[in-house]
């Protein structure tokens, strides 16, 4: 059965850190596109960054955002720094393959002082 479950929002003020992870069980992240999306709310779900053999950013969290990957662990992170009010969103783990696509539930991260 194939489970992605993030992890690691929550609350931080602006200006701080957060690392998401993303747990992945029934198949083999080096295997598959995995990437992370974010949704604010009343707004579109817009990609924030995405690896397989490179990596690649989104405009709204580039250079603040790097995306990796546990071979190991079969989990993939995200750690986002120098966090804004306007990164409060929930965020999500997708898993893509030529034949199949998996969402996580998500996770809550929000911004405030």
């Amino acid at each position: 059965q194939v489970q992605l479950v993030e992890s690691g929002g929550g609350l931080v003020q602006p200006g701080g850190s957060l690392r998401l992870s993303c747990a992945a069980s029934g198949f083999t992240v080096s295997t598959y596109v995995m990437s992370w999306y974010r949704q604010a709310p009343g707004k579109e779900r817009e990609l924030v960054a995405s690896m397989r053999g490179i990596t690649s950013y989104g405009d709204s969290m580039k250079g603040r955002v790097t995306i990796s990957r546990d071979n190991g662990k079969n989990t993939v992170c995200l750690q986002m720094d120098s966090l804004k009010s306007e990164d409060t969103a929930v965020y999500y783990c997708k898993a893509r393959s030529t034949r199949n696509e998996y969402w996580g539930q998500g996770t809550q991260v929000t911004v405030s002082s």
